[in-house]
């Protein structure tokens, strides 16, 4: 574990304030994990990540299992915690899981307008997606491209399915992390997901669910084949 990455997360100890939690230390190492600070396959050192957060080991052990039981981290019996590495089998699960969610947020969708937090929160994606593509951040892009689909589930007004949600797609970041060349990945699905979008302004759901069904088939096809190949 590299240097920097303690000393990013000292700078986090600030949000932890004087009402330190298991809840929010696993909020923060999540993030990170997200953000690949952690990457698969790394250890987490207790000693360096309590000694920067400024928490008991009991805290952080306890963050640890709340992270664990989000799959974003594995125990090694005599090892340590470490970031999990996915499988293609864990791959093509959470795309099952996608599917499942996703298109049956858009199917059950009633007469417009819909919920106008979750359009906003689409509309927002795709913009910042149109500038992370202009100045080729291509990592950005992608995080852009989860927000997009966060928003999209949250048509569904579920706090239950926004959280399943927030949880698959922080999975999915493990596999986004270490593919090579991300543009290829990601660029191609800003325009699909505009197109997702003006469906849905024209009120037209049933069509912004086929649309995305294609969309989610294509993107599982393209990344299990790669993520297969670079397992190899």
């Amino acid at each position: 574990m590299s240097d920097n990455v303690l000393d990013e997360l000292g700078d986090d100890r600030k949000l932890l304030g004087r009402t330190s939690t298991a809840e929010r230390v696993a909020g923060i190492l999540r993030t990170r994990i997200i953000e690949g600070g952690f990457q698969p396959g790394m250890r987490l050192a207790e000693e360096g990540i309590g000694n920067a957060l400024g928490i008991s080991r009991n805290t952080l052990r306890e963050a640890f299992r709340l992270l664990t039981h989000e799959r974003l981290l594995v125990h090694e019996l005599n090892r340590g915690m470490f970031v999990r590495k996915l499988t293609v089998e864990d791959l093509e699960d959470l795309y099952r899981v996608r599917r499942l969610v996703e298109c049956a947020t858009l199917h059950q969708l009633a007469a417009p307008p819909y919920p106008a937090a979750a359009m906003s929160a689409m509309e927002s994606a795709v913009a910042a997606g149109r500038r992370a593509a202009a100045e080729q951040r291509w990592r950005d892009l992608g995080t852009a491209n989860m927000h997009f689909h966060q928003g999209l589930v949250e048509l569904a007004e579920s706090p239950r399915t926004d959280e399943m949600m927030r949880g698959v797609l922080a999975e999915l970041r493990l596999v986004f992390q270490v593919m090579e060349n991300p543009r290829r990945f990601h660029e191609p699905y800003l325009p699909r997901n505009e197109e997702i979008l003006d469906a849905l302004r024209r009120g037209d759901a049933s069509g912004a669910e086929r649309l995305l069904a294609v969309y989610l088939d294509d993107s599982r096809r393209q990344l299990a084949e790669e993520y297969a190949r670079q397992l190899s």
